[in-house]
Parts: C-alpha cells; structure tokens; sequence
C-alpha cells in the first residue's frame, strides 16, 4: 500500500475501510451479543481474549520500552486490559490458571517493530471499546454473568470512552502527518484483526478454550 493511503486520505477513514471485513469475521466468531449467551461459551470468549490481549500487550510493552514518548502520547499505560480479562474470569468463577501461566497457550503475534505497527494494532485493541459499550449493556440484561458480576474488560474506560478514543485518534493523524507511514498501520491493524479472528475461531466451532 502507498505511504500516503492513496492521495492523503484521512488514515482512519484509511483504517475502517480496510479492515471491514476483518472486524466483522471477529464480530461473528464472538457472538458476544447473542440473546442466548450461555455462561460457558463467555467465560470461552474471555480465556481467549485474555490471552490474545496478554500477547498484543506484550508486544505493545516491547515497544513503548524503546519508543516511550511515543507510547506517552498515547496514554500507553492506561490502555492495558489483559488485567481486566483475567479479573471478569475470576468474576465469573472460572480457573485463570491456565491463561495466568507464562507457559501457556498464546497467540503468536508479530513483533511491534515501530510506532507505525503500534498504532495498527491499537486501532484494534482501543476500537474495541467503542463496541464493548454495547456489549457490557447488552450482557447487563441477561441472566449469565449472574446478578452481582459486573464485567469490566469490554468498557474499561466507562464515561471516558470517547475521549480515549478520540486521544488515540488524534494522535495517530499527527504521527502519519508528521510522516509515519499510514500503510504500515493499516497493514499492521489488518494482520492484528485478521490473528484475533483466527485464535478465536475455536470458539465459533464449539471448540472449549
């Protein structure tokens, strides 16, 4: 893809074109606003979120570690969810051991060569939020979280969602302004939506995490 995503298009209109497809094959191996959601299939969803998003930060943390005004900017340290997966599992009354263990089972992701490829996969991992608002109404009405749960990992921002969001959207326009290169954020978006879509593909077949 050109540097400049085709004649100086606005990048994240760039990124939401690009990856339509991809958002929405992981939309529908979640199913995450199905009417029928049993706890069992959630706590499925969640193992595997937690430890997709173990990997993805691992990867983000390699970089901030090199590119730390970079990774200020954009609120780095405040954007870590890993945590809060592994907290809706314990919630949910389900064994964390398995994903908690360094040994365990991980997605194998690229490495987060530069800031170019962070942003990429941030667009991801922060534009799930705006979706995950809708997801912690819609898991409030049914009966499978249990009375007293309250999930934290898909709206871990709460009132501040949109601002994170528009943080991260303004800062990401800066730096392909300011000449990062807006196809190596889309390709790196594109291959985040594209491994998050594979590693949860076992639980749109039935398969247990």
């Amino acid at each position: 893809m050109p540097r400049d995503t085709g004649g100086g298009a606005d990048v994240l209109a760039v990124l939401r074109s690009a990856t339509a497809a991809e958002h929405e094959t992981v939309e529908q191996t979640l199913g995450l606003m199905d009417p029928h959601l049993h706890r069992d299939r959630l706590v499925d969803v969640l193992t595997r979120l937690h430890a997709f998003w173990t990997a993805a930060e691992a990867g983000l943390d390699a970089w901030a570690a090199r590119e730390p005004a970079d990774a200020a900017r954009l609120a780095w340290d405040r954007r870590r969810r890993a945590d809060l997966f592994a907290a809706d599992l314990r919630a949910l009354g389900a064994d964390t051991a398995d994903t908690a263990d360094p040994g365990g089972a991980r997605p194998d992701l690229a490495a987060v060569e530069d800031t170019d490829q962070a942003l990429g996969r941030l667009y991801v991992l922060e534009g799930s939020t705006l979706g995950g608002t809708f997801i912690s109404r819609h898991l409030a009405t049914l009966p499978t979280p249990g009375p007293d749960v309250r999930l934290t990992a898909f709206s871990p921002y709460g009132r501040d969602t949109g601002a994170m969001w528009h943080t991260f959207r303004q800062a990401t326009r800066a730096h392909v302004s300011a000449g990062g290169d807006a196809g190596r954020v889309v390709g790196a978006a594109r291959d985040t939506f594209t491994a998050l879509a594979a590693w949860c593909a076992p639980v749109a077949a039935g398969t247990p995490a």
